[in-house]
């Protein structure tokens, strides 16, 4: 005679049927990139086969500049998050301002590298091919975030190439309980971050963006739209993943070493990355300047682009 399942066998039943019925209503497969190049490319997109992917990057203003500014984006960005700021620049500085941008491996229209393992290291020697093949033999280099992290460890590693460096709310100091995104929260939990491989809705990334903004109203459709297309674009979910499952190994000590003259930016309001570390990158960094913006949040070049395109024009100039 066949037992009676018991409450907690209906409860676990149950459970997974509501689990395959979520999944099934709200999976959603990686978009080709070939599908989001008409809606995120411009006349001034190129794509470079480098290191077994097409990256895909922007080379704008006066080509004899032989010093030109590059910039580097933050985790689940890509060089979209420069727009504003690019234009800012080049229609502010007289004969405009070579300005490089790209979006670096496991993001944007470049896709996750071949072996989907990244570290400091790897970002560096990739920057490095990078310029290389554009023929940079120096520049200004400036990142947010996690670009902002990439940028100090190149410096480091290659100080003759490094003319002046901008630092704009970068990583590199231990985190100090800072409230963070709900997705990247989301992506640090094992096991249940794997359901973010099929599963992003677009209200998760709008909460994650109310936490990276100060001023809600940046959070916009088209903001959203960008940031979660370009997530799931061909394989840059499960690069995301791989990030947060092996965190880049920071070497703090190793920032005192900086000897470039050094911009740092901060949003006051910064959630992901506390505006405390700013005063830390000012005491261990020399030769630096710091510029701290009241009511900004992570991303001051998108929410503050004209208080940062000036700082940044009078840095340079």
């Amino acid at each position: 005679m066949k037992k009676i399942p018991t409450i907690l066998g209906y409860s676990i039943i149950s459970l997974l049927v509501l689990s395959i019925i979520l999944f099934t209503a709200f999976a959603q497969r990686d978009i080709p990139v070939a599908q989001l190049k008409g809606k995120y490319c411009t006349s001034a997109s190129r794509f470079m086969p480098l290191m077994g992917m097409q990256v895909h990057y922007r080379d704008e203003g006066p080509v004899n500049d032989s010093v030109p500014l590059v910039l580097i984006h933050g985790t689940s960005s890509s060089l979209n998050t420069w727009d504003s700021l690019a234009s800012e620049l080049n229609s502010s500085i007289p004969g405009g301002k070579r300005i490089i941008r790209m979006d670096m491996p496991g993001f944007g229209l470049t896709g996750p590298s071949p072996a989907n393992a990244y570290s400091y290291a790897y970002f560096s020697a990739f920057l490095d091919s990078f310029l290389i093949t554009l023929q940079v033999k120096a520049c200004i280099l400036a990142g947010n975030s996690l670009g902002g992290g990439i940028a100090w460890n190149y410096t480091i590693a290659h100080p003759e190439k490094v003319a002046k460096l901008i630092l704009v709310d970068a990583s590199g100091y231990p985190r100090k309980n800072e409230k963070g995104s709900l997705g990247f929260k989301i992506a640090s939990i094992p096991i249940i971050n794997n359901l973010l491989l099929f599963v992003t809705p677009k209200s998760l990334v709008k909460k994650s963006l109310e936490t990276v903004f100060f001023d809600k109203r940046f959070v916009t459709a088209a903001t959203i739209n960008r940031y979660h297309d370009l997530l799931l674009s061909a394989g840059n979910r499960k690069a995301a993943l791989s990030l947060f499952q092996h965190p880049l190994q920071q070497n703090a000590a190793a920032i005192k070493t900086i000897t470039a003259p050094t911009l740092i930016l901060w949003g006051a309001q910064d959630q992901l990355i506390s505006v405390d570390n700013a005063y830390l990158f000012q005491k261990d960094i020399k030769r630096s300047t710091l510029q701290v913006f009241n009511n900004v949040g992570h991303i001051p070049m998108e929410e503050a682009t004209r208080l940062v395109s000036t700082t940044i024009k009078d840095f340079i100039q």
